[in-house]
């Protein structure tokens, strides 16, 4: 997408970048081979979660979990989706600090995780998500369990970076792809990848935006064709009302965050798979629906989180936004100056996971410099 001279995110972030890059240089990787739970179905190398809004039954203690919507049970098992969380955080930034300065420690400890994570045999997942949050007593995993893996569309892009940059040995980064193409095949054939990219929310706008992510690294033309095609006809029109929100976001228990987050996503990708004759950013409804109608709707509680007039999230309500993708790549590609100011003052980071486990995109480096 298209850049602005007089906005420069590799000058705005490259402090930030570094010095986080610095810290992850000594961390070891860590990857579902470290931790498991008896209660998975799955192997050693399967990632395994536990849906977060789901508790015992106080009247059943030994029977089926019950949902408490936008409620997170910090006693399920989560240990898989932290170590994917730490993953997608720290091999990123190791890249970006790569992509900023062409040091080979920062490469060399990127492809650390990604060999861990994608290539050695004792420690590499499998490509699949079919045991992901799992509900005690009712499924050993779901179809929403694949929006676990939302976090590898930057890992995926980093890994591109180093890839054709040669940060990274040429058996090594095939090796990788190879893992993205089973991973991607199994998203686009199985059942619960087949019903999360059919879900309704924000699920299936995450669906598309890892498929998209994943074929772009794998060169998988026919799934982002298919993708694309998905955004005009299924995403936009059915996920859109016409002032630009979301309403079926905007009827979780959550409506600010998600609100958030499926715009991100969107605009995410958007980014991953607009091109100068196919612009998704430019795409527009008969009746005149865009991406620039949502980001302008969701802009002023962006800059003003005081003046939403829904109700507000039962959780983390105060810990948003962040420097949201919708305002950087929404800023760029409409040339709206007031978007990119915004994106500059907010905070680059969170200390809350939850947070930071829907805000996928945390290195606008390897996006836009």
């Amino acid at each position: 997408m298209a850049k602005s001279p007089e906005f420069n995110v590799a000058a705005i972030d490259r402090k930030r970048v570094l010095a986080q890059a610095n810290a992850y240089l000594v961390e070891s990787p860590i990857t579902v081979t470290a931790e498991s739970s008896p209660r998975s179905a799955g192997a050693r190398h399967d990632f395994f979660s536990e849906g977060d809004y789901w508790w015992p039954d106080p009247t059943k203690p030994e029977g089926p979990y019950i949902q408490r919507d936008g409620m997170s049970n910090p006693d399920n098992f989560g240990a898989h989706r932290k170590a994917l969380l730490r993953f997608s955080v720290q091999m990123p930034a190791l890249t970006a600090a790569w992509v900023l300065t062409r040091d080979g420690r920062y490469s060399n400890a990127a492809v650390r995780h990604l060999r861990a994570w994608f290539v050695d045999a004792e420690t590499r997942m499998n490509p699949s998500l079919q045991y992901a949050q799992a509900i005690h007593g009712i499924t050993t995993g779901r179809s929403t369990g694949v929006i676990d893996t939302l976090h590898l569309v930057e890992v995926a892009r980093a890994a591109e970076r180093l890839i054709d940059g040669q940060g990274i040995a040429t058996n090594d980064g095939a090796a990788v792809r190879n893992w993205f193409k089973d991973y991607l095949k199994w998203l686009v054939t199985s059942t619960n990848g087949l019903e999360e990219r059919d879900a309704k929310n924000n699920h299936g706008t995450c669906w598309c935006c890892q498929a998209a992510a994943f074929a772009h690294l794998t060169g998988n033309e026919e799934v982002k064709a298919s993708v694309r095609e998905r955004f005009k006809t299924v995403l936009l029109p059915e996920q859109m009302a016409a002032d630009g929100s979301f309403p079926k976001e905007l009827a979780r228990t959550k409506p600010y965050g998600y609100s958030i987050f499926n715009l991100d996503v969107m605009t995410d990708l958007c980014q991953i798979l607009s091109t100068a004759k196919d612009d998704l950013f430019a795409f527009t409804l008969p009746d005149g629906r865009t991406m620039h109608r949502g980001i302008e709707f969701l802009f002023p509680y962006l800059k003003n989180r005081a003046a939403w007039p829904y109700r507000r999230d039962v959780e983390y309500f105060n810990d948003f936004p962040l420097r949201q993708t919708s305002l950087l790549f929404g800023g760029l590609a409409y040339r709206e100056e007031k978007y990119l100011a915004l994106w500059k003052r907010l905070p680059a980071t969170s200390e809350v996971p939850e947070v930071m486990r829907n805000f996928p995109i945390r290195q606008p480096v390897l996006w836009v410099a």
